[in-house]
Formats: structure tokens, C-alpha cells, sequence
């Protein structure tokens, strides 16, 4: 055992402002695990939210892991010390339940490493009656939860808030009645939004395409998505506050869900209905927000789409705070907002386009023309603020050399205007390889060659180097083609990310890949047909896979699809 690991556990908790703390042995321990650093999981809202709830319940202590830092994981390994939560230093294999909270792809190698240092069984099925259950929810959890089938024994899917009460109460009340493991799995599985991987056999042809998904005897035959029908009904705001956070923000969520349509995009589909929180209740978290005197950051889909906006903007620093946003559409960008962000003390206004061209813009159904983008760098110009950002993709489909031509043509004029209006600061392009996500119209295609993304990326940076001030930050390729196996792949995949870990975690996913048998083209480069059963295909998000489909040939057509409206019902999640 390595006490000082204990002592430095204790010292980062007596800098928080805000933790739950309970006696052992007074309630039932839930550990609740970020599979990223401390410095990360303290900026994820999500993870303060599901924290305050199981607390708020009488009968739970709720505890935080985070993966710790390369050298205190040697620490850790060479001491023979198992990973110790937060609050009381409590291994992880000494709790009963042990829940992921899982935003990204890659997080899912730290979640096979975080059991391991905890000394839980990583695989499911060599847990035995007395193990922990695992479970995992989040982002990459409701999408795709296949490709940690095997390590997880369920899944929360959708919104947390109306999942875990009910799950909590089923889990209680089977664990009173003395059932075994596999009938609490049974039990669980009858809680709306819980899906059980092990109550469901994956059959495959014998090109390893799925042929078909069976449920056990019992099992719900598809697990709907849940979600918070009313936001004011769970406020959502910072828990424990501190200072060693990415953000070192008092997040505040405004809204929830999006109903622009944008193609590529997971979240606009899978958070779909596009609900607000009154100002009223956001009024009352900025009051609270005052004791602790910090920065508000505004959470939601796109901050400017928030229908009074401008007065939460005059609220925040009408009460002496200043404030910072997660996002916002060019689009929809009011003066109030960047003038409020620039007294602030925002240096960077960022943007996101996602693509340089009118034609791909169209095919993802962005919204996002060249008139909003220069008119929200106006604003910003005239508010003082020097520094810009441009979110892209490369790699789209139906994308062309001449799409990528347009993002030096469009960097070059947008830096243009900002010397010719006084901002003599940086234009940053920040460039990603587009992964086609589940449940979007894009699940059917296959991501763009590896060879051509990195040509491409490689002729915007030649164009663009000798253009002072103009900044390009990219994604490694490398790693995106891991995340694309890792977004769309089946349970099969779930044995090579363990495989990968035990070779040396991500950069060994290829070799486990091959030890497999498998081939990461399967996964990445091929177009699928219309009627091809997907690995998520037992998960219902509410809309019809025909209507995704109609979308994808909308894109292909450059078809505008519109914004969610009042009595919409297209798409089927209304």
C-alpha cells in the first residue's frame, strides 16, 4: 500500500468546495467512475448531476474515481495499492455497484484500465456473485454500447435523471430478496432504458455482417431511450466546486437537445426533443452560483439558440459575474451575447462551420452560411475580442478536392477581414476526420480513406503556412480510425479492446484487431446497404431508421431538412 496515494487523495478533496461525505457503513456505497483524469471529469456537467442524485437518496453514498495520472498509475501498479475513491479512499472493488460515465470513444481503454487497477474482473462473465455490478452510461453508452458489451453487465440509456431512481429501487429490492446475479441482471433489464448485453445473442453471417439480434426469454425486445420530459423539474448546475478543473467554471445547463438537423451529428438526433430551462430556474442557479464567485459557464446545444439569451446575459453580469459558453450557431448569434462574453474577458470567439464549402454544407444540413460567419466575427471585432476559431471536418461524404479548397479560400477571406477591421489577432482552425456516428443519416457510410484525409489535411496546412497568424490544430488520423471502430463496431470488438489493454491500450488496437481476426475495413470503409442490421439496432431513440435513411438521400440530393417546430412530427420522437 501506497499511503501517500491516501494522502494525496485527501489533500485533493480538502480543496473542493461542495462534496457528499458519509460514515462507512451507514449507506450503500456506489462508485461513480469518469475514465479520464480528475482535471477532465470535473468539467464534465454529467458527472455532477448523476454525483448530486445518488446522494440526494437516502440509502446511497455516492463516491468519484478518476483514472489517475501516468506516474501515479505506476505507483498504483508497483505498490500493489487497488484504485481508492475520492471521498473516503474506499477501494473500488469494495463497492457494490460501480458506474462509468462514458463521453468518449477513447475512454473506453481507461475504463478496461480503471477495473484493473480496482481489481474488478474486466469481462463480465468472470465476475461471480459477489463482484460488482458494472454499469455505464453517458454519450458513448446510449449510441453504442456493443463495444464494452463484455465488460459492462448493463447500460443506462438515454438521460440519467429518469433512469437511475427507478434502477436504484430495482437493484435495492432484488439484492433485499437475495437474488442471484443473474436474476438481478432479469430484474434489471424490466427498468425502462436499462439495456442487459447478456440477455441478447448476436448472430452473424458469415461475411460478419449481423444477421440477427435475439433476446432471451424475458428480455424487452427493444430498450427506448429515456429523457427528461421537463428540465425545471432537475436543475442542472455545479456540485463540487474546484479549482483543478479544465473549464475552472460554475457550469450551468440551459438547455438540453437540439432540433437543427445537422446530419452528423449523434447528439442532435439521440437528445432529441430540444427542450429549454426557464430563465426562473437559471436565475436561481446564477444566485447560487454567487457564494462560490466564479466564472458561469452556459451548457446546451448551442447557447445562442436559448430564446432569452439576452437577458440571462444582463442577469449574470448584472449580479457582478462574468461568463463563457460551450457553443454557439453563427447563426443565431446575438450582439448582446458577444458583448457579454467580451466584457467577460473572452479572448477566443469560436465558430463552427464544419465544412468550407456551400455544397458540404448543405449535405450535412449545417444552416451555417458565410454571411453569419462574417457577421458574428463583426460582432466580435467590435466587441474587442482578437482571437478566432473555425470547428471543420474533413473527410464528409460526397466530399471533393474543391470542398477542401474552399476552407483555404474561406480562412484566407475571413483573415483578411479581420485585418482590414483592426483584429490582428489568431484565426485557429481546428480540423477533425469525420467518424460516421449511430442512429445519423451518415451510419451507412464509410469514413473517408485514411491516405485522403491525410493528403487533404496536409494541402490545407502547405496552403496556409506562410499566412501569418493563421493557426491549424488536427486530430491525428491514426486515432480517429481507432474511434471509428470503436463508435460503430459489434461485441466483438468489446474482446479486442480488452485484448488491447493487456498489449499496451490504444496504440496496440490494431495488433488486437488482427489477433481477432478481424479487419478494421469492415468496420470503416464500406458503404452499408439500406436493410443492414446494425450493432445498436435493439436501442429505440425514438425515431424510425426510415426516416434517417430519408436523410441520408436528402444529403446526397443537398436537400435542406428544417429546424424542429411545434407540432412537428416527422422524424417520430414527438
Amino acid at each position: 500500500m501506497d499511503w501517500e496515494l491516501k494522502k494525496e487523495l485527501k489533500e485533493q478533496l480538502a480543496r473542493e468546495q461542495g462534496y457528499y461525505r458519509y460514515p462507512a457503513g451507514t449507506r450503500q456505497r456506489f462508485a461513480l467512475v469518469y475514465p479520464n483524469s480528475y482535471f477532465v471529469g470535473m468539467s464534465n456537467l454529467g458527472l455532477h448531476i448523476i454525483y448530486d442524485l445518488l446522494n440526494r437518496r437516502d440509502d446511497t453514498a455516492c463516491e468519484r474515481f478518476f483514472l489517475p495520472d501516468k506516474d501515479k498509475i505506476a505507483r498504483y501498479e508497483n505498490t500493489r495499492t487497488p484504485l481508492m475513491s475520492l471521498e473516503n479512499q474506499t477501494p473500488l472493488a469494495d463497492f457494490p455497484v460501480i458506474g462509468f460515465a462514458v463521453s468518449f470513444e477513447m475512454d473506453d481503454f481507461n475504463v478496461v484500465k480503471i477495473l484493473a487497477l480496482g481489481r474488478v474482473p474486466v469481462r463480465a462473465a468472470e465476475r461471480g456473485e459477489r463482484a460488482p455490478l458494472v454499469i455505464a452510461g453517458g454519450p458513448c453508452a446510449t449510441f453504442n454500447p456493443e463495444p464494452l458489451s463484455s465488460i459492462a453487465d448493463a447500460f443506462v440509456i438515454g438521460e440519467g435523471e429518469v433512469i437511475m431512481p427507478a434502477f436504484m429501487d430495482a437493484y435495492y429490492e432484488a439484492r433485499a430478496e437475495g437474488a442471484t446475479r443473474a436474476e438481478l441482471l432479469r430484474r434489471l433489464a424490466q427498468v425502462p432504458g436499462v439495456y442487459v448485453p447478456s440477455l441478447y445473442e448476436h448472430r452473424y453471417e458469415a461475411d460478419g455482417r449481423i444477421a440477427a439480434i435475439v433476446p432471451q426469454a424475458g428480455a424487452p425486445e427493444r430498450v427506448a431511450r429515456q429523457w427528461v420530459k421537463d428540465l425545471d423539474a432537475w436543475p442542472a448546475h455545479t456540485v463540487v466546486v474546484t479549482e483543478d478543473t479544465e473549464f475552472n467554471l460554475y457550469l450551468i445547463e440551459t438547455a438540453r437537445g437540439c432540433g437543427r438537423h445537422c446530419r452528423f451529428c449523434m447528439a442532435g438526433y439521440c437528445f432529441r426533443v430540444p427542450r429549454n430551462r426557464s430563465l426562473a430556474v437559471i436565475h436561481d442557479e446564477v444566485k447560487d452560483a454567487l457564494t462560490y464567485q466564479k466564472r458561469i459557464g452556459l451548457m446546451g446545444a448551442a447557447i445562442s439558440d436559448y430564446p432569452e439569451i439576452d437577458a440571462l446575459c444582463k442577469d449574470i453580469l448584472g449580479e457582478g459575474l462574468s461568463m463563457s459558453v460551450a457553443s454557439f450557431r453563427a447563426d443565431s448569434v446575438t450582439e448582446e451575447l458577444v458583448t457579454s462574453l467580451a466584457k467577460s474577458g473572452l479572448q477566443t470567439l469560436t465558430m463552427a462551420p464544419e465544412a468550407g464549402s456551400k455544397k458540404l454544407r448543405a449535405v450535412i444540413n449545417k444552416g451555417i452560411e458565410e454571411e453569419h460567419l462574417f457577421h458574428a466575427m463583426e460582432l466580435g471585432i467590435k466587441a474587442g475580442i482578437p482571437n478566432y476559431r473555425l470547428y471543420l471536418m474533413i473527410g464528409l461524404p460526397f466530399e471533393e478536392d474543391e470542398d477542401i479548397d474552399a476552407i483555404i479560400d474561406l480562412a484566407n477571406r475571413l483573415k483578411d477581414y479581420m485585418e482590414a477591421h483592426g483584429a490582428c489577432g489568431r484565426l485557429t482552425l481546428s480540423i477533425n476526420p469525420f467518424i460516421p456516428k449511430p442512429f445519423t443519416p451518415f451510419q451507412w457510410k464509410p469514413m473517408c480513406e485514411k491516405k485522403t484525409v491525410e493528403r487533404r489535411l496536409k494541402h490545407i496546412e502547405q496552403a496556409l503556412k506562410r499566412r501569418k497568424n493563421i493557426h491549424i490544430i488536427a486530430e491525428s488520423p491514426r486515432s480517429a480510425y481507432v474511434q471509428g471502430v470503436l463508435a460503430r463496431g459489434d461485441r466483438r470488438v468489446a474482446d479486442v479492446l480488452v485484448r488491447a489493454c493487456e498489449l499496451g491500450g490504444a496504440k496496440a488496437f490494431k495488433r488486437a484487431m488482427k489477433e481477432a481476426g478481424l479487419d478494421p475495413a469492415f468496420y470503416l470503409s464500406r458503404e452499408r446497404a439500406e436493410d443492414e442490421m446494425f450493432p445498436w439496432e435493439r436501442l429505440d431513440m425514438g425515431f424510425r431508421k426510415s426516416y434517417l435513411y430519408g436523410e441520408l438521400k436528402n444529403a446526397e440530393a443537398l436537400r435542406p431538412t428544417i429546424p424542429c417546430f411545434d407540432g412537428c412530427h416527422r422524424c417520430g420522437v414527438c
